[in-house]
C-alpha cells in the first residue's frame, strides 16, 4: 500500500555534506561525509543479512545479483552472525549488513545508511527502506557500477552517515500506454528508470480515445476493436497493442520487486473512443464509433442520459473491476479530465458510480481533479495537473473551472497529488527545438522541472491564498503523455516514419527531467537546490551513458561524457 502520510515542514532539519563529492538523487534528509576511510568492495566481499530476515534477504539477493555483473565478483548473501567486521585485512573486502531492526520512526521507507573503513550497514523498519538504501548506495559507488560488463574499479564507497525519510508517501510516474503502447519490455525500462530514482507508484493510462489496453473477460471487444488504434497508427498499420493478463502480470510483478505499485487508469467520461467504438451500448444512439487514431481531445464521452445509465453502469461494473483485481496497488484511477458539454449532475453520477465500484473492491479513488465536481467516496486522491494560468487565477473573482474544482474535492477531504502541466508534464518541449513532445503549458526546462513544490503550484503566485496544505497533499507525480512521439510533433504526422520507438521517446523526455520531480516528492525543502542539483545530475550522465539512456542533453547543463 502507497502511504500518504504527510510531510511534517520540521520532521528534517538539513545536515549538509562536508563535501561536492557526494551525488545522490534525490537529496538524502540528513547526509554526513566523514574523515574515516572510505569502504571498497573486494572479492571477498559479503552481504549479510540480520536473522529478523522481514523481507531483507530478497533485497540483498538481488543487490548481490546487481553489484556481481560490473564487479565480476561472487558476493555471496549469508547471515550476520555477530563476528568482529573490522579484523579482516582489506583485502577481503567490505561487508555490506542489511538489517530491519530500525525503529518504527524510519516509516515505511526510511533508512541509516553508515560507512566506515571495511563496512557498510542499511538499517531500515522494512524491507522497502531496505531497497531505498541500497538504491543510495548503488549511487555512491563509482559509476561503472552501471556498466552492463563486467568494468575495473576500484570500488570504493565514501565514508558518510546518511538519515533518510522521503517528504511525501506518493512519488509516482504515468505512462501513456493508450496513445503509443509500450510492450512490456518498454515498461519495465520505465519502472527500472523510476526506481533509480525512489519513485514508488507507476500509473499506467490504460485507456483512451485511441486505444484500450486492459484485457476484461467480461468485454473482450474491447480488446478485439479497442487495441488496434493508437495515436495515428489507424486500424490495419499494427497491432492489436494490449496487455494479456499474464503480460500485464509480468508488469506488476516486475514493478513489486522494486517496491512499486501499478495503479490502472481507466479513463472517462471522456477520453472513451476506442470503449464507444467497442461496445454500442455505451453511445446514446446504440451504434459504436469508429476506431478513433486522432490527436485530438474533448472528443464526446460515453452517453450519460438516463436511459444509457444501466448499460454504462455495467461497463463500469467490469472494467473497474478487472482494474481492481489485476493490479498492486489499493488505488484505482477514474480518469475525470476533458470532458465537453455535460451537466454537474451527469459529473456526479459518474463519478459516483465508478467510485462505487472501486471503493466496493476495497480500493480507493484516484482522478483528474476535475472529479472535484462531484461526490467523492472517503479517501479520494486528486491529481492536479492544473498551469500558471490556474495558478494566477487563485484567490480571485475568476478562478478557473479547474482551481474551482480542486476547492470542491479538498473540501471534501481528498488529499491532492501534484502534477502541474508545466513543471511535471514530461511531454512537453524542454525548448522549442526539441524533436518531440508539445508546448501547449509552455517549455519545461530542468530549472522549472525542479524549483516548485505542491504548496506552490496550488497557491497564487504571491502565495497569498493556498487551497491545500502541507497535511492534504498526499505526494507528486510526473506524466509522460505519448501522443506526440514522433519526429516534427509541432505538426501532426504525414507518415508513420516520423514514430519512433517508444523507449527512445521515453528516455529523451524523462531524463533528466524525472529524477528532478523525484527529488521534489522526496527531499525535503531545506537541503534542495538547483544549482547542486545540477551538478549531481552531471554525475548521474555518466551513469545514464554507461546505461545506454538516450537522454536529452540540455544545452545548461555542463555534461561530462563518460569513459
Amino acid at each position: 500500500m502507497i502511504g500518504v502520510a504527510p510531510f511534517r515542514a520540521d520532521a528534517h532539519p538539513a545536515i549538509p555534506a562536508t563535501t561536492t563529492t557526494v551525488a545522490v538523487i534525490p537529496a538524502p534528509a540528513h547526509l554526513e561525509v566523514h574523515a574515516d576511510e572510505a569502504a571498497a568492495l573486494g572479492p571477498r566481499t559479503v552481504i549479510k543479512i540480520h536473522s529478523r530476515d522481514n523481507g531483507a534477504r530478497k533485497v540483498g539477493s538481488q543487490f548481490a545479483q546487481f553489484l556481481r555483473t560490473a564487479t565480476g565478483y561472487r558476493i555471496p548473501v549469508g547471515t550476520a552472525d555477530g563476528d568482529d567486521h573490522h579484523s579482516d585485512s582489506r583485502a577481503r573486502g567490505a561487508t555490506v549488513e542489511l538489517s530491519t531492526r530500525g525503529g518504527a520512526a524510519l516509516g515505511q521507507e526510511g533508512y541509516a545508511l553508515n560507512v566506515k573503513k571495511n563496512r557498510v550497514s542499511i538499517e531500515a523498519h522494512t524491507a522497502e527502506g531496505l531497497f531505498r538504501g541500497v538504491t543510495t548506495l548503488r549511487q555512491l559507488l563509482p559509476r561503472q557500477i552501471e556498466s552492463a560488463t563486467q568494468a575495473e574499479g576500484p570500488w570504493t564507497v565514501p565514508a558518510v552517515r546518511i538519515s533518510d525519510t522521503p517528504r511525501y508517501g506518493y512519488r509516482g510516474a504515468m505512462l501513456d500506454v493508450a496513445r503509443r503502447f509500450f510492450d512490456v519490455a518498454d515498461v519495465k525500462r520505465f519502472i527500472d528508470h523510476m526506481a533509480m530514482y525512489k519513485l514508488n507508484a507507476l500509473h499506467l493510462h490504460l485507456t483512451d480515445d485511441q486505444g484500450w489496453r486492459l484485457t476484461v473477460d467480461e468485454r473482450p471487444a474491447l480488446t478485439q476493436v479497442g487495441a488496434s488504434t493508437q495515436s495515428g497508427w489507424k486500424p490495419g498499420t499494427g497491432g492489436p497493442w494490449y496487455y494479456t493478463k499474464a503480460q500485464y502480470r509480468e508488469i506488476v510483478e516486475y514493478a513489486a520487486n522494486r517496491f512499486i505499485d501499478v495503479i490502472p487508469e481507466i479513463d472517462g467520461p471522456g477520453h472513451a473512443t476506442a470503449a464507444k467504438a467497442s461496445l454500442p451500448e455505451v453511445n446514446c444512439d446504440g451504434q459504436a464509433v469508429p476506431p478513433y487514431s486522432g490527436f485530438d481531445v474533448g472528443l464526446p464521452p460515453v452517453c450519460l442520459a438516463p436511459e444509457a445509465r444501466p448499460a454504462v453502469k455495467a461497463y463500469l461494473t467490469d472494467v473497474l473491476q478487472e482494474a481492481s483485481r489485476q493490479s498492486s496497488a489499493d488505488i484505482v484511477h477514474i480518469g475525470g479530465d476533458e470532458v465537453p458539454s455535460i451537466t454537474t449532475e451527469q459529473m456526479d453520477w459518474y463519478v459516483r458510480s465508478a467510485g462505487e465500484v472501486v471503493t466496493g473492491e476495497g480500493k480507493r479513488v484516484m482522478g483528474w481533479h476535475q472529479i472535484g465536481a462531484g461526490t467523492l467516496p472517503s479517501g479520494s486522491l486528486l491529481q492536479w495537473w492544473g498551469d500558471h494560468g490556474d495558478q494566477a487565477s487563485i484567490g480571485t473573482d475568476r478562478e478557473t473551472g479547474g482551481v474551482r474544482d480542486l476547492r470542491a474535492g479538498v473540501a471534501q477531504g481528498a488529499q491532492v497529488i501534484a502534477s502541474p502541466a508545466d513543471r511535471a508534464y514530461l511531454d512537453m518541449k524542454y525548448d522549442s527545438t526539441n524533436p518531440y513532445g508539445l508546448s501547449w503549458a509552455g517549455l519545461v526546462n530542468l530549472r522549472r522541472a525542479y524549483e516548485w513544490d505542491p504548496i506552490s503550484v496550488t497557491s497564487s503566485p504571491d502565495g497569498a491564498h493556498r487551497i491545500v496544505s502541507e497535511q492534504q497533499v498526499a505526494g507528486v507525480e510526473a506524466a509522460l503523455w505519448s501522443d506526440r512521439a514522433y519526429r516534427g510533433s509541432s505538426s501532426l504526422p504525414t507518415s508513420l516514419d516520423q514514430f519512433v520507438p517508444p523507449s527512445v521517446y521515453a528516455d529523451f523526455m524523462t531524463y533528466p527531467r524525472l529524477p528532478a520531480i523525484a527529488e521534489v516528492g522526496w527531499s525535503p525543502g531545506a537541503v534542495r537546490s538547483y544549482d547542486d542539483f545540477q551538478r549531481r545530475v552531471v554525475a548521474h550522465g555518466q551513469r545514464w551513458d554507461l546505461r545506454g539512456i538516450g537522454y536529452y542533453r540540455a544545452p545548461d547543463v555542463p555534461w561530462v561524457t563518460a569513459s
